[in-house]
């Protein structure tokens, strides 16, 4: 009776679980003659003629609605209400008549029984009026409520204790512990166990959609995106229920890499491409299946599930499989239906993989951060090949988790208003870290922050003489906590007195204490690379991805730091062409001898304009205060990384005053077409400080 809780009984123990809920079948009437003859003592009781019992009273009445297969999984913790509870201890008895009438009018006999939830040392057989008491006040009153069921404590041997030395005596002990109604775990502690059901209930595993998928096994799903088919196993959009996750999300991630692997392939033919996390495999199979026989894709993953799933993925495409350099033998099946191309598919951790083969083209997309991997990617990456990383935690980029940020990328960061370009180039500082220790450097082709991701794609230049030259580009930059001012701290070996004077505010000098904070190190120069951004606009519209274009035009109006009017996106009609005339010679030349224009190259972060907005004005529409920046002699552009964000090489004390003379009182009603009256310049600047004091007063002297 001990051990009747177990879940997983030996099979002694099991035969006696058995014959305790067992219940007797009735045996068929006697026919009146044989009632007649038979000899009945006066004291003997009348025989039982009246039916038998429900089956359901002996296990429980709140399970009869359930599957027989949930039945027998279910714990005898479980119940609906409290006199089920109490009629367990009549059945594990064998007292199936006292079981059936027991009801709140002969709780008071002097019948004697044991707990069913306790040892029999732990609560010895007592009458029926101190067992209920016992159930309601230790079981029953502390229960957890899940769908109309208690899950109460119980004391069995379900979770055994470790021993324990007292003294001289070896002593153990049976520890308290609840039964999970939905995944039978076992919990001590009750706050505990209300924290695991709302989990299950964040996940959406009910009691019926858990009994529903226990006992029906669910077919896998085949989805399509970009002309792919790819199966996908249950609950693939959940990282800790599925062994190959699949993110619908991540599609203009697929996109804008492909994009970049297109263009590459016009430089030289054929790329030996690595998909290093390749879960479903999708990302491998877009690029086989429309490059063709311009790469040679390797698809890697370290489970063996996910492995066995990218290889019938492949079948699904009509792809040809290549495991361990061997063909596997369906692909020669597949050649005769007529094959799109081969996928080597490898089940190896991807820091060996790297190690031992060289690649032209690595794709980095673990769960979470990608620096564990970046030595490994750079170390056998073939001169002007490409590593793109995607770095999905954005809690410690994001300066959420500083300290997470300070052991990942060694980097000390704080929350600002232009925080998502600042983790682009946090990790491009750490790419071109590892990048260097390797005698590499990089050329940074295009940095993209997103809701969830940060993908980051550069190209290798190998050489001493590269990596000298990247590693010059990593700064820190000096953040300046009231006005949100920043600037890249100048090169130099000797020790600045005060480095705020290098700030073009003058919140040094008028506040007291510290009022900026020194960020990084940072990567300082541009990120993104013009020329290739068209050449990836290009291959979008050649290969027909209208979701991605809008992304690539943004970026190369970014790059260039000018206005969508004066910005001309379209690619040449001869970029094809041009690309397939050009030699290998000629474009590693061109690569080695660029030379990055000062001038030319975009503004470092940007600024929010409602960041910004004076107090008692009603701001100008976006597009005309791009054009009057414009106007007024600055560069100015739109960000990816911000939708009200403007990148400018204009100061924030000019990018105000403009601001405020576009601007219209709030109290005019409504916002004007025309600009408000000018005034002087020396006012707009005094009107200007004077808000930027007036916030840092109501701030409160806030730190980010």
């Amino acid at each position: 009776m001990e051990n009747m809780a177990e879940e997983e009984l030996p099979p002694q123990e099991e035969e006696e679980e058995e014959a305790q809920v067992r219940v007797p079948t009735p045996a068929p009437a006697p026919d009146s003659a044989a009632l007649d003859s038979a000899p009945t003592p006066d004291s003997a009781p009348a025989p039982a003629l009246a039916p038998a019992p429900a089956p359901a009273a002996a296990l429980s009445p709140s399970l009869a609605s359930v599957p027989e297969e949930a039945e027998s999984k279910r714990h005898i913790s479980i119940q609906r209400r409290l006199a089920d509870l109490e009629k367990l201890a009549f059945v594990t008895e064998g007292d199936i008549d006292s079981a059936s009438s027991l009801n709140s009018d002969n709780l008071d006999t002097e019948n004697s029984h044991t707990c069913p939830l306790c040892p029999k040392e732990k609560f010895r057989a007592y009458s029926n009026h101190k067992l209920r008491r016992h159930l309601q006040n230790l079981h029953w009153k502390i229960s957890v409520e899940f769908e109309g069921y208690r899950m109460c404590i119980c004391h069995l041997a379900c979770r055994p204790v470790k021993p324990t030395i007292v003294g001289e005596q070896l002593s153990s002990k049976l520890g308290a512990h609840y039964h999970c109604i939905i995944c039978s775990a076992t919990i001590t502690r009750r706050t505990d166990m209300l924290g695991h059901v709302k989990r299950h209930v964040n996940k959406g595993e009910t009691k019926s959609r858990y009994i529903a998928a226990s006992t029906a096994k669910s077919s896998n799903e085949i989805l399509k995106e970009a002309d792919t088919d790819i199966q996908v196993c249950p609950n693939y959009s959940i990282p800790q229920k599925t062994d190959s996750y699949f993110n619908p999300k991540m599609k203009l991630n697929r996109q804008i890499i492909f994009c970049t692997l297109a263009a590459l392939a016009e430089e030289r033919k054929p790329l030996e491409c690595l998909d290093a996390f390749g879960a479903t495999g999708i990302m491998g199979l877009q690029w086989a299946k429309h490059l063709g026989n311009a790469v040679k894709v390797t698809i890697n993953d370290l489970n063996e599930n996910s492995v066995s799933l990218i290889q019938k993925n492949c079948h699904l495409n009509k792809l040809k499989v290549v495991v361990d350099s061997e063909e596997k033998e369906e692909g020669d099946a597949l050649e005769e239906d007529g094959t799109l191309g081969d996928i080597q598919v490898t089940r190896m951790d991807a820091n060996v993989l790297m190690h031992l083969r060289s690649f032209d083209f690595i794709h980095l997309d673990p769960f979470g951060t990608s620096v564990n991997y970046l030595d490994s990617a750079f170390r056998n990456v073939r001169n002007l090949g490409i590593v793109s990383v995607t770095s999905t935690d954005i809690s410690s980029l994001y300066a959420k988790a500083q300290h997470v940020a300070r052991r990942h990328y060694g980097c000390n960061i704080v929350r600002t208003e232009y925080y998502k370009e600042l983790a682009a180039r946090i990790v491009v500082a750490a790419v071109a870290r590892a990048a260097a220790r390797c005698n590499k450097g990089i050329e940074v082709l295009f940095a993209v922050a997103l809701e969830h991701f940060v993908l980051v794609v550069v190209r290798v230049l190998r050489g001493p003489t590269s990596a000298d030259e990247t590693t010059k580009k990593i700064q820190y930059l000096i953040h300046c906590q009231w006005c949100e001012e920043r600037i890249f701290q100048k090169d130099g070996n000797m020790v600045e007195e005060n480095p705020y004077r290098q700030l073009p505010c003058n919140c040094h000098g008028s506040m007291p204490g510290k009022t900026a904070i020194e960020l990084g190190p940072l990567w300082s120069s541009s990120l993104f690379n013009t020329g290739f951004l068209k050449r990836m606009l290009f291959e979008s519209l050649h290969h027909g991805l209208d979701d991605i274009q809008p992304l690539i035009k943004t970026l190369i109006f970014e790059s260039e730091c000018t206005p969508q009017s004066q910005c001309s996106v379209h690619a040449p009609s001869n970029l094809n062409k041009q690309g397939k005339r050009k030699s290998s010679e000629m474009i590693i030349n061109t690569a080695k001898k660029q030379k990055t224009d000062v001038s030319a190259a975009h503004p470092p972060f940007y600024y929010n304009i409602h960041r910004h907005s004076i107090k008692g004005m009603n701001m100008p529409k976006l597009k005309k205060f791009l054009c009057c920046l414009s106007q007024a002699g600055f560069r100015v552009s739109r960000t990816h990384f911000d939708p009200m964000g403007i990148r400018t090489d204009a100061p924030l004390v000019q990018f105000k005053s403009i601001l405020l003379k576009h601007s219209t009182p709030t109290y005019t009603g409504g916002q004007s077409e025309g600009p408000v009256q000018t005034a002087p310049e020396e006012t707009v600047a005094d009107r200007v400080e004077m808000s930027v004091n007036d916030k840092a007063e109501v701030s409160g002297c806030r730190r980010w």
